[in-house]
């Protein structure tokens, strides 16, 4: 082999491996900043482990929202129509934020099952419902 064709195949070796190793640490970023949506009814399948971040969405059930003493927690109970689970949110709420309205909240389930939500989202207007909570709904 001569001495061009070993310096072009030393290079394109050189920048396979580079263009490798960029998408490996670029599908490694990704993939620990995605979080899965889940429904009630799959949590009550226990499908999400503890600790685990995840989404879960559905409509806030009528009557379970309770503020406990210190005025930033909110517990209440979210539903699929198909299993329940119990959500602690610390923070404000959005405005829109209501019993019977369909939300999202990003967080995890801690040991006694009930999901800590570290973020809720409200829907926006009247006819407005989050894509992974119309489809959970609609497959309930």
């Amino acid at each position: 082999m001569n001495t061009v064709r070993r310096h072009r195949l030393i290079w394109m070796v050189v920048i396979g491996l580079g263009l490798a190793i960029a998408t490996g640490l670029t599908l490694y970023a990704l993939g620990n900043n995605l979080n899965a949506f889940y429904s009630p009814h799959d949590i009550a399948q226990a499908k999400v482990e503890e600790g685990q971040t995840f989404r879960v969405g559905g409509l806030v059930v009528e009557r379970s929202v309770r503020r406990l003493d210190d005025g930033l927690t909110v517990q209440f109970t979210l539903t699929d129509n198909q299993a329940q689970v119990d959500v602690l949110y610390t923070g404000i709420l959005p405005d829109l934020f209501r019993e019977g309205q369909g939300i999202v909240a990003l967080g995890a389930l801690n040991e006694q099952q009930q999901f800590i939500a570290t973020q809720v989202l409200a829907k926006h207007d009247a006819t407005y419902m989050p894509p992974e909570v119309q489809h959970a709904l609609a497959q309930s």
